[in-house]
């Protein structure tokens, strides 16, 4: 079970093994949360189908939609994976990219050890964090970790057979996890420059986070979800009926027509939201808050330009 929206890569290597995909809608009017009867129906739905689930994909904070869970969210999560035996795969590679205040990053360790699913290991559980993600941002250093809870030894044999069979992390990656882990300690040399660097980092990115979201929402046509964690906004577009005939004659989807469309005419590259799958007849795009801070403003104001061009386009 993948949510949709989701990351591409699992429904991309589901292809590629010959797996199939069983989707949980997330919904977008409550801030992109999921519901025990959401969950419930669509492991129903596949059932009926003749689909064995077997493992279930959580994203937390979200990717591509910015969400961070709620605590009884995320609990809900770890029950229905262990009621149903399912083996839970926790992306949490934004965990410490949480912007909103009210907000707070919960594991899904934490949520069976406080459900109690620990003590009898009533639950299977694959964590991942990552340095190519998060506050560290560091993509080409290719560090990251896996954590197994509940799992076999045998299973953890043949994931360690696997491993030595590829290619491992670079020193430089595997020093970028070592101190994503475990970093300076008050005392330390470097203590005070690593904490302000990672501090500033941070602020930044808040910042960026509310600048983009906020900017976005004023645009007509456009709802935007607040940008709670992660480095993404994934907002809905009201496209012309003109621009959705226009993408059927090229033989694209509506929101692959828009996101060219903005490239071509501002260099603002976008991913369109149909590559990361959403409810049929919602049109939008992922986009980062990646720029720097002194450009955030321009890119909402080249997106806004090109949105009332697009419109006045399409109208006609």
């Amino acid at each position: 079970m993948i949510p949709i929206p989701q990351y591409p890569i699992y429904s991309a290597t589901l292809d590629l093994l010959g797996g199939q995909k069983v989707g949980y809608m997330l919904d977008e009017k409550s801030g992109w949360d999921c519901t025990m009867e959401q969950m419930e129906q669509s492991l129903a739905d596949a059932k009926r189908r003749g689909i064995k689930v077997n493992s279930f994909v959580l994203i937390n904070p979200g990717n591509p939609t910015g969400q961070v869970l709620p605590k009884e969210s995320v609990r809900d999560i770890v029950r229905f994976c262990a009621k149903h035996k399912l083996v839970l795969l926790a992306d949490e590679v934004y965990q410490e990219n949480v912007y909103d205040e009210k907000a707070e990053f919960y594991s899904t360790k934490r949520a069976a050890f406080d459900a109690g699913l620990l003590e009898n290991d009533d639950i299977e559980l694959f964590s991942f964090h990552s340095t190519s993600k998060g506050v560290y941002g560091e993509c080409g250093r290719r560090g990251g970790y896996m954590e197994l809870t509940g799992i076999d030894p045998d299973v953890h044999d043949h994931l360690y057979k696997l491993a030595s069979a590829s290619l491992c992390s670079t020193v430089s990656g595997q020093i970028m996890t070592s101190l994503m882990v475990r970093g300076p300690e008050p005392g330390d040399e470097s203590y005070e420059s690593h904490e302000g660097e990672k501090a500033a980092i941070f602020s930044s990115l808040k910042r960026r986070a509310k600048i983009l979201s906020d900017g976005l929402n004023e645009i007509p046509g456009f709802s935007c979800q607040p940008a709670q964690g992660s480095m993404y906004c994934f907002p809905s577009v009201r496209i012309p009926q003109g621009a959705i005939d226009e993408a059927r004659n090229q033989g694209v989807t509506p929101d692959t027509l828009y996101s060219v469309s903005l490239l071509q005419k501002t260099g603002v590259c976008v991913v369109p939201a149909s590559g990361f799958g959403q409810e049929k007849g919602r049109y939008g795009f992922r986009t980062t808050f990646l720029p720097p801070e002194n450009e955030m403003k321009r890119v909402v104001g080249e997106i806004q330009d090109h949105h009332t061009a697009f419109v006045a386009k399409y109208s006609n």
